[in-house]
């Protein structure tokens, strides 16, 4: 063994992956970046602020990989990468500005890498976020041939005096529910227990496509919301759906009321009830079960939200309001 490759580490297939992202992540920089990409860091003007606070938030995409692994499908998982962290950062009123991602490997397919990095540089020159760097780790014994893992970190800002952080939440606000994708990326582990047969026909097409589905990105609908309306708390729903998530907003006092009854579970969560067995207490506490975020806002301003999201292509609908109480949570028509 006499060199770098002929210990399972390829780099010119490195390089081949710089090559084919270069053009797709450049086009993600703004006047605010100020080098390109080879630098050891990267530069960003924070120009034009009066008091700016850095927000800043990191995740991955987790088991919902093991599919696209094995249906050999990647474009969807940057995606999931990117909207993971953006739209956590998005529940304090957070623009993001820039992202970094890490992508860990086996043997590095350029191919596949490149997939996969193009789907994060979609989804950030979409919502004007600037892919500033990132790292590609190719780590033979560590990762099988053909295993990759996707995670990346997010910095956005806000003003100080526009921070969300839920302490504004008053008794009488209702929760509005931004509809969800699908399963965005958690649970999977489950998931992939219950659905064996990625290849089988659900609606018409192949499951997996519809479990690949990607994390839906809430930047944009959002950050235009809060140009108009007092929005007292956000909550991205994800590991530990609504159960756990919710309450992480709410002040000590006070208690968000939902009706089960009036979330729009989608087929394939209806599906997987289903099949699965699982209770809906379980169900709750692992997936986002069709509400992808949550928003908190005054009750005379409800039906004028929900206009302005769906105005904005959101489905929007309300699922509860806040009373005094203990716990911080509580479930309507769960059994």
């Amino acid at each position: 063994m006499k060199t770098y490759k002929d210990a399972g580490v390829d780099k010119e297939e490195g390089y081949q992956t710089v090559s084919k992202i270069k053009k797709a992540v450049s086009e993600t920089h703004n006047s605010r970046v100020l080098n390109g990409i080879g630098s050891f860091g990267a530069f960003f003007d924070m120009a034009g602020y009066k008091h700016p606070i850095l927000v800043s938030g990191t995740d991955g995409v987790g088991t919902k990989l093991r599919i696209a692994l094995d249906v050999k499908k990647y474009d969807t998982v940057g995606v999931d990468c990117f909207a993971m962290c953006a739209n956590d950062i998005l529940c304090h009123g957070a623009q993001p500005l820039f992202f970094l991602d890490y992508l860990a490997c086996g043997k590095l397919d350029s191919d596949v890498a490149a997939e996969i990095v193009m789907g994060i540089a979609g989804a950030c020159k979409e919502t004007g976020t600037a892919l500033v760097g990132g790292e590609t780790a190719e780590m033979p014994g560590m990762y099988q041939v053909g295993d990759y893992d996707v995670a990346g970190f997010c910095v956005g800002v806000v003003e100080k005096d526009q921070i969300i952080d839920g302490s504004k939440i008053q008794k009488d606000d209702v929760l509005i529910a931004l509809a969800s994708s699908g399963f965005h990326s958690n649970g999977f582990s489950l998931i992939r227990k219950v659905f064996t047969d990625y290849h089988e026909d659900f609606q018409g097409k192949p499951l997996y496509q519809t479990l690949l589905e990607p994390t839906k990105l809430y930047v944009k609908p959002v950050l235009e919301l809060l140009k108009e309306f007092e929005v007292s708390g956000l909550a991205h729903i994800t590991g530990g759906g609504l159960e756990e998530n919710v309450p992480r907003i709410i002040p000590e006092g006070l208690c968000a009321k939902i009706d089960i009854s009036k979330v729009e579970v989608p087929p394939v969560m209806q599906l997987l009830k289903e099949r699965s067995g699982i209770q809906n207490r379980e169900l709750f506490g692992t997936f986002n079960m069709g509400v992808g975020m949550v928003l908190v806002v005054k009750k005379q301003d409800q039906q004028e939200v929900i206009s302005k999201l769906a105005a904005l292509g959101e489905t929007a609908y309300v699922i509860g309001e806040i009373i005094q109480g203990e716990e911080k949570i509580e479930f309507e028509n769960i059994d």
